[in-house]
């Protein structure tokens, strides 16, 4: 029954039982600029919150109606089609199903353009390359510059991913010199160290006669390249993952859409002030409150011996603080290192794992294209010959198997951008607020673009397919200013594996392989 839950809840709103709530301090803590002392009570108003007329238009009247869909007739308003929204939650609980799933399905109703609510949130889905250029590059500085992110972020608003139009400026600037392919090669030894790890790792494996997860054994590979080359750590994670180092990364990575804080903040948007004004924040205090240690007692154990030449990320983040260029303003904080060295660990050890799962996947239910990957390997690299830098560049045929396996199966199904400003873009209306969002898997799916689209055709990204391919139907690490930062970290990881792998291995599907079965997240 809709209309009795906006009864109860409007009623609730207006006459909530409990006028307050409150916390206590364990210790002195500036919250916004504002110092709170130790023992200190921090009281939420509730019975104030629910008549603001900030956030409830005619705070007084009794609304059962507009509560908990205040802005569901957006996109009814603007022409826009759409699946019909339920109060409070808008059209969030179909994503139980999976994301990508849910769009292709969408995509199929409407065409390429609809409109869902987060909650109370209009998320304008956008599926036609015209548009997409026009959002991520034309109208990126003026209009879309930021993301809309879910969830509680405190210190983590400070990362790459989440800071906002100037911030993320600067700090994009800051970081991308690390990421140059002169500061890859420089630690490609470090991603070679662990290249030759996983090839033990797999032959151990190999030697108790039982088929290989190779899932878990990427998860381990991605999680020490990352260390060792995010703080130069050596950390072999598949054989000790009670390394408290192992323990601790992992936390970081249970991210669940419907996790109560981030499902709350879309429901109720106004959650997120509070909480950040509260310090909470989505990711584990104890998981950040180890790595925040780690880096103040590394910083100051470098910056005591500072004979040892290192190249880790955050070593060039350390030498961008003491950099003499750079106006004292612009230079990066240690909460900023903290978090750009969180933001790198998420978004780089599950992204690479699963898409080294899918390559091997494809490679074992493909033979054929298994061994034209295994010649040009072999012939690049005669006689298991160590993989260069420039040696994984010149791998056409990789590139192509790589590349064709991130269009199957793209680790991020969606971007997103915020509409800074009422705007029209190829005719649409998006008003100030709206997120709009770019569904990857549909445009990688999609047989316009793509011909037989379910197929695993690597020569679709040859030299003289590519050329022909729209930029904007083809998304797995992003476009445009704002695009993935470590694109090119990612690819030589990743390519350095197979390599190794190929090298060494073939692939075989097992009992276990579920040969033909859509993966979608």
């Amino acid at each position: 029954m809709e209309y009795l839950d906006m009864v109860v809840n409007e009623t609730m709103r207006l006459y909530p039982v409990i006028g307050r709530i409150n916390r206590l301090s364990k210790e002195d803590a500036e919250i916004n600029g504002v110092f709170i002392p130790k023992g200190t009570v921090v009281v939420i108003p509730i019975f104030v919150l629910h008549q603001n007329p900030k956030y409830w238009p005619d705070p007084e009247e009794f609304h059962p109606e507009s509560y908990g869909t205040s802005s569901h007739g957006l996109f009814k308003k603007l022409g826009i089609p759409g699946p019909k929204p339920l109060p409070f939650f808008g059209t969030m609980l179909n994503y139980k199903r999976g994301v990508s799933i849910y769009d292709i399905e969408c995509q199929k109703q409407y065409g390429d353009m609809w409109g869902l609510y987060n909650g109370l949130l209009p998320a304008l889905i956008i599926a036609e390359p015209d548009m997409i250029k026009n959002v991520l590059v034309k109208e990126f500085y003026t209009i879309f510059t930021n993301r809309r992110l879910f969830g509680p972020l405190g210190f983590m608003k400070k990362s790459i991913t989440s800071s906002e139009n100037e911030e993320w400026k600067r700090i994009r600037s800051l970081m991308t010199p690390a990421f140059s392919s002169g500061k890859l090669k420089e630690m490609f030894h470090i991603i070679q160290e662990y290249g030759d790890m996983l090839v033990k790792n797999i032959s151990r494996e190999v030697e108790k006669g039982k088929s290989v997860n190779m899932n878990n054994v990427f998860g381990a590979y991605s999680m020490d390249v990352l260390t060792g080359t995010l703080f130069g750590v050596k950390v072999d994670s598949l054989n000790n993952p009670q390394d408290p180092f192992v323990k601790n990364i992992r936390k970081l990575f249970i991210f669940d859409f419907f996790n109560p804080l981030a499902f709350s903040t879309a429901l109720f948007p106004f959650l997120s002030g509070i909480y950040n004004k509260l310090n909470i924040c989505i990711f584990p205090s104890d998981a950040t409150s180890f790595f925040k240690k780690f880096i103040e007692k590394t910083k100051k154990d470098r910056l005591e011996n500072t004979q040892e030449h290192r190249v880790d990320f955050l070593q060039l983040m350390m030498n961008s603080q003491n950099s003499k260029e750079m106006e004292s303003y612009k230079l990066i904080s240690d909460l900023e290192i903290m978090a750009q060295s969180i933001t790198f660990m998420s978004a780089g050890y599950e992204t690479t794992s699963t898409t080294l799962s899918f390559i091997t996947y494809l490679l074992a239910i493909h033979p054929n294209v298994q061994k034209k990957l295994q010649h040009e390997i072999d012939t690049v690299l005669p006689n298991k010959a160590p993989a260069t830098y420039e040696a994984l560049v010149e791998m056409e045929y990789l590139d192509m198997v790589v590349n064709e396996t991130m269009r199957l199966y793209p680790v991020a199904t969606r971007i997103n951008r915020l509409s800074k400003k009422d705007a029209e873009i190829n005719g649409v209306f998006i008003p100030k607020g709206t997120q709009v969002v770019i569904p990857i898997f549909v445009l990688h799916r999609d047989p316009k673009y793509w011909p037989d689209p379910e197929e695993f055709r690597p020569e679709r990204f040859s030299k003289e397919n590519k050329e022909r391919i729209n930029p904007y139907t083809y998304l797995p690490f992003g476009y445009g200013p704002r695009n993935c930062i470590g694109m090119r970290f990612a690819l030589i990881n990743m390519k350095l594996a197979i390599v190794k792998i190929l090298q060494n291995f073939s692939q075989y599907p097992c009992e276990e392989t579920e040969v033909g079965r859509t993966y979608a997240f």
